[in-house]
C-alpha cells in the first residue's frame, strides 16, 4: 500500500510582473511581494536570499561596513536596479481566495453590455 502525497502549489504560473493574480494551477489568489536587506549601519543594498522561510542577507556581514545588522524593506514597484539585490516572496491571500469569485463577458464591437437588466459601460 503506498500513500499519495499531494504536492504543493508553487505559483510557477503567476507572473512577477503581477501585483497580484489567480494561481491557474491552484486557484488561490496570489500577491507578488518583493523585498529586499539593507544594513541597519550604512544603508547598503544587500543581496537578498530566503532561507528557512525567512528573508535574510546572502552573507552574514556588510561588504561595506561590516556589520551583522539588516533590515527588510517591502518594494512596492521593483526596477531593474533593485532585482539584483530583492527576492520576490508569493503569498496567498485566503480572502480573495475562498471568498470571491470573477466573471468575464465578451464584448462586440465596444457597445454597452444588458445583463439581468444592469447597464455595464466599458469606456
Amino acid at each position: 500500500m503506498f500513500f499519495l502525497h499531494k504536492k504543493e502549489c508553487t505559483h510557477s504560473k503567476v507572473m512577477p510582473d503581477k501585483d497580484a493574480a489567480y494561481c491557474p494551477d491552484c486557484g488561490e489568489y496570489i500577491e507578488n511581494k518583493w523585498y529586499m536587506t539593507r544594513c541597519s549601519c550604512c544603508n547598503v543594498k544587500r543581496k537578498t536570499i530566503i532561507k528557512f522561510s525567512t528573508v535574510q542577507p546572502e552573507s552574514h556581514f556588510c561588504p561595506n561596513c561590516g556589520s551583522d545588522k539588516f533590515y527588510v524593506q517591502r518594494i512596492k514597484n521593483i526596477n531593474f536596479i533593485d532585482i539584483n539585490f530583492a527576492v520576490l516572496v508569493k503569498e496567498v491571500n485566503k480572502m480573495y481566495s475562498k471568498n470571491r469569485s470573477q466573471s468575464w463577458v465578451e464584448m462586440e464591437n465596444n457597445e454597452p453590455i444588458r445583463l439581468l437588466g444592469v447597464n455595464f459601460n466599458f469606456s
